[in-house]
C-alpha cells in the first residue's frame, strides 16, 4: 500500500499523549482506534462539521426573513431618523454608508460565515477555534441576557398601547378632567400624549430612589410578552421560523401604507426637506462619524451570538457572502425608507402645531386690539407680528410659531414612538385605525429582534453538554421565567429609568468588546487565510483585498475607536437619566445614584470579565476542556488475539511489512471513502487541505493526495506504533476494557 500523506495540525493548547500499540505485559494486547465517519449532507458531498443532527432552516426564504426580522428592528424606526436630523440631515447618509461598508458588512460576514462553517453556537465556535477563547461565548451570552431583559419590556409597553388603540377616541387624544370638569394640571402643563405616557402608562416615579410599587397592568402585559416569546422560541427555529414570515414582512406592509398616507398630508414635504437637507459642515464633527459607526453596529445586532446561531443552521454550501450583502442593503434601505415615513408624518404634525400656535397668537392679538378680528390673512398677521418687539411679545405671552423649531423638537427612542408619533396619529382621520397599524408594526419589529436575541443566547446554552440533555422547551421555559421575574424591576414607577440604565451600560461596552475580540480571534488566531479559504470552499468566492483590509485593519480600528470613545464619554460626561417632574410637567435630567452606578459597573464587568477569566484558567490548566463539539468520536478498544478476527481486512491500514497474523492490534479507520482533492470541502477550519500553487504538481500522484478525516485526528503508522500528532480540536475519548 502506498504511503499516505498527512498534513500536520497545529497545536491548540492541549494535546493527547501518543498511544502505544505494544502489548502491555498483562495478557492484553494493544489498542484499536476507531474513527466514526460523520454524516453526509443530503444536499452535497460537503462534510458537515458540528452537530450532525443540528436543526436546519426549512428553506432559504425562512433563513433570509429570520435575519431580516432580527437585524431590522426598532432602531431603524426611532433611532436612525433622529440621528439624521441631529447630524446633518442628508449629509449623515455619507458617514452611515461609509461605516456600513467598512465596519458592518465585514463583521457581519465573520459572524455568519464562522457559524455556518462550524455549525455551532457562539460558545462552541470560540472553543473550537481555541479553548482559551471560550470566554467570548460566555460574555456574549451574558450581555445578550441583559439586553433580552429590557428589550421585552419595550414590547410590553407596545402591547399596552395596542390594547388602548381600540378605544375611540384615543385615550391620549385629550387631557382628562377632575371631578369639577377642570383639566388635570399635570396634563395641562405638559401635553396629552406626554401625560398618557408618564402618568397613565408608567405612573412614573420622581426618581430611581423612589420607585413606588409594581404597576399591575405593566406586570400583566410583561407576562403576556414573555408567554408569547416562549411559545415562539420554545422549539428553536422549528417554531420561530414560522413566525418570521409575519414579523419580517408585516412591518414593510405597514410602512408602505403609512408612506402612501404620509406623503399626501399637508406639511409632509416640509418634514422631508427638513430632514434630508444636507448640512455638509457637520461632517467635520467626529461625533457624527462615531454616531454612524455606533448605529451600524447596533442596527445589525452584532456580537449577540444570534448571527452565529443563524449561520449554524445553514447548509455548508450556502452562499453566505450573498446573504450578507442582501441583508446589509435591505437594512440600509429600510432605515432610509422608515425615515421618510416618520418625517413625512412628523412634518404634518409640525404644520398642525404651527397652525394651532398661530390661532392662539391671533386670539391674544385680537384681545389686545392688535388685530381687528381673528380671520385675517397670513400677510396681515405676519405684518402685525413684525411690529411687536421681543419685550412686548413676552409680556403678551405670544408663542414662537416656527415650523423648523417644531421639527427640531423630534425625539428618539420611546419618546418618538409613544409621545411624538402618537400625537401625529391623533391628528389623522380615523386615528384608532392608524394607531393599531403603528403599534402592530412596532410589535412585529420588536418580536423579530427578540426572537433573534433569545435564539443566540439559547443556542449558546445548548452548546453546554449538561444542558444539551434537557428538553429544549424546558430550558427555554426556565430562561423566560427567570427573565420575567427579573423584569419586575421595570414594572415599577422607575421602570423607564432602569431601562435607560440597562440600555446605556449593559448593552454597550460589553457588546463592543465582544465584537472586537471576535474579529481579532477570527482574523489573527484562527487566521484570515484559513477563513478566506473557508469562505471559498463554502461559496466558491474568494474574498479579496476589500475583505482583507477591513478584517485585518480597518474593522478592528473602528471597533477600538468606538470602545475608547464610549469609555471616555462615560467618564467625562456624567451619566444622567430623564426623570419626570409632575409639578412642572416636563423631564429633568438627573444624576444616577451612586449605588445604581455600582450596579451598572457590575453589569459591564459581568459582560467583559469571562473572557480574561477563561483565558487565565485554561492557560494555567485550572479549567478542563471538555466541550463536546459533535465532530465525531474516538473510541479506544482493548483487543486481544481472540478479537483480531473481528476486524475486517478491508478496513486495515497498516505498513506493507506488517504481518497479517501479528497478534498486535491493527489500526482501523472507519471514515467513509477517501475523497479526491477536488471533492474535499473540509477546508482548513477542520484540518482539511489548503490548496496551494505547489500542490499543482502533485495532482497526478495518487500517493500524495491528502486524506481528510474528522475529527482532525492525524496519524502516521510506523511499524507497530501509532504516531499521533498534537490535536487541533478537542475530542471525547471513551475506554472500553474487554
Amino acid at each position: 500500500m502506498a504511503a499516505t500523506k498527512i498534513i500536520d495540525a497545529p497545536r491548540n493548547g492541549h494535546e493527547m499523549a501518543p498511544l502505544n500499540t505494544r502489548a502491555r505485559g498483562d495478557g492484553t494486547h494493544g489498542v484499536t482506534i476507531v474513527l466514526t465517519a460523520p454524516q453526509r449532507n443530503s444536499v452535497s458531498s460537503v462534510e458537515i462539521p458540528g452537530d450532525p443532527e443540528r436543526a436546519a432552516w426549512s428553506g432559504k426564504m425562512q433563513f433570509f426573513l429570520s435575519i431580516i426580522g432580527y437585524s431590522v428592528g426598532l432602531g431603524n424606526i426611532w433611532r436612525f431618523p433622529y440621528l439624521c436630523q441631529q447630524n446633518g440631515g442628508g449629509a449623515f447618509l455619507i458617514p452611515f454608508m461609509v461605516m456600513l461598508i467598512l465596519e458592518g458588512i465585514p463583521l457581519f460576514l465573520i459572524e455568519l460565515g464562522i457559524g455556518q462553517r462550524m455549525r455551532l453556537g457562539a460558545l462552541g465556535v470560540w472553543n473550537t477555534i481555541h479553548p482559551w477563547l471560550g470566554g467570548i461565548g460566555i460574555s456574549s451570552c451574558i450581555v445578550t441576557l441583559f439586553v433580552a431583559l429590557y428589550y421585552n419590556v419595550i414590547i410590553t409597553w407596545v402591547f399596552y398601547y395596542l390594547f388602548n388603540s381600540f378605544r375611540y377616541p384615543l385615550p391620549w387624544g385629550s387631557c382628562p378632567t377632575n371631578g369639577s370638569g377642570v383639566v388635570v394640571e399635570e396634563c395641562a402643563r405638559s401635553s396629552e400624549t406626554a401625560y398618557f405616557w408618564y402618568r397613565t402608562t408608567l405612573d412614573a416615579a420622581p426618581s430611581m430612589e423612589e420607585p413606588g410599587g409594581l404597576k399591575w397592568w405593566i406586570v400583566l402585559c410583561l407576562m403576556l410578552s414573555w408567554t408569547i416569546v416562549f411559545f415562539i422560541v420554545m422549539k428553536g427555529i422549528q417554531s420561530s421560523g414560522k413566525v418570521v414570515y409575519f414579523t419580517s414582512l408585516f412591518p414593510y406592509v405597514v410602512l408602505t401604507i403609512f408612506f402612501v398616507r404620509g406623503i399626501t398630508l399637508r406639511g409632509a414635504s416640509a418634514g422631508l426637506m427638513h430632514m434630508y437637507t444636507p448640512k455638509v459642515e457637520k461632517l467635520s464633527d467626529p461625533t457624527v462619524w462615531l454616531d454612524a459607526a455606533t448605529q451600524v453596529f447596533y442596527s445589525f445586532g452584532l456580537a449577540f451570538g444570534s448571527l452565529i446561531a443563524f449561520g449554524s443552521y445553514n447548509t455548508p454550501k450556502n452562499n453566505c457572502v450573498r446573504d450578507v450583502l442582501l441583508v446589509s442593503v435591505c437594512n440600509a434601505i429600510t432605515a432610509i425608507y422608515a425615515s421618510v415615513v416618520i418625517f413625512a408624518i412628523l412634518g404634518f404634525k409640525a404644520t398642525v402645531n404651527v397652525d394651532r400656535c398661530i390661532d392662539l397668537n391671533k386670539d391674544i392679538l385680537v384681545k389686545h386690539s392688535f388685530l381687528p378680528y381673528k380671520n385675517v390673512t397670513m400677510e396681515h398677521y405676519e405684518e402685525v407680528m413684525g411690529t411687536i418687539n421681543a419685550t412686548e411679545s413676552k409680556l403678551l405671552e405670544l408663542e414662537e410659531c416656527s415650523l423648523s423649531t417644531q421639527l427640531d423638537n423630534a425625539a428618539e427612542g420611546t419618546g418618538l414612538a409613544f409621545i411624538v408619533f402618537t400625537q401625529a396619529i391623533v391628528e389623522l382621520p380615523g386615528a384608532p385605525f392608524w394607531a393599531v397599524l403603528f403599534f402592530t408594526m412596532l410589535l412585529s419589529l420588536g418580536l423579530g429582534s427578540q426572537i433573534g436575541i433569545l435564539e443566540g443566547m439559547l443556542c449558546t446554552l445548548f452548546d453546554i453538554d449538561i444542558i444539551k440533555r434537557v428538553k429544549k422547551q424546558h430550558v427555554t421555559g426556565v430562561v423566560c421565567l427567570f427573565c420575567f421575574i427579573v423584569g419586575f424591576i421595570f414594572c415599577t414607577g422607575a421602570g423607564e429609568y432602569w431601562l435607560k440604565m440597562f440600555d446605556s451600560f449593559a448593552g454597550t461596552i460589553g457588546l463592543v468588546v465582544v465584537a472586537l475580540m471576535e474579529m481579532i480571534s477570527v482574523v489573527y488566531i484562527y487566521g484570515h487565510e484559513r477563513f478566506t479559504e473557508d469562505i471559498y470552499q463554502m461559496t466558491g468566492y474568494r474574498p479579496g483585498l476589500y475583505w482583507q483590509l477591513t478584517w485585518r485593519y480597518i474593522g478592528p480600528a473602528i471597533m477600538a475607536c468606538i470602545l475608547v470613545s464610549s469609555i471616555v464619554f462615560m467618564i467625562i460626561k456624567n451619566p444622567t437619566y430623564g426623570a419626570w417632574n409632575a409639578e412642572l410637567g416636563l423631564v429633568e435630567q438627573t444624576n444616577y445614584p451612586s449605588w445604581v452606578m455600582g450596579i451598572a459597573l457590575c453589569m459591564i464587568l459581568a459582560g467583559v470579565l469571562p473572557m480574561p477569566i477563561v483565558f487565565l484558567m485554561r492557560s494555567f490548566q485550572c479549567l478542563k476542556v471538555d466541550l463536546d463539539i459533535h465532530q465525531g468520536s474516538i473510541r479506544r478498544n482493548e483487543t486481544t488475539a481472540s478479537t483480531k478476527e473481528m476486524i475486517d481486512n478491508d478496513d486495515e491500514i497498516a505498513s506493507p511489512d506488517m504481518p497479517p497474523q501479528d497478534s498486535l492490534a491493527a489500526t482501523r479507520f472507519t471514515i467513509g471513502d477517501f475523497e479526491d482533492d477536488e471533492n474535499d470541502f473540509s477546508g482548513p477550519a477542520l484540518g482539511g487541505h489548503v490548496k496551494t500553487h505547489s500542490d499543482a504538481s502533485d495532482d497526478d500522484d495518487e500517493d500524495d493526495k491528502p486524506v481528510t478525516m474528522r475529527p482532525t485526528m492525524l496519524m502516521r503508522v510506523k511499524g507497530t506504533h501509532l504516531d499521533v500528532p498534537k490535536l487541533k480540536k478537542p475530542f471525547r475519548m471513551e475506554v472500553y476494557d474487554l
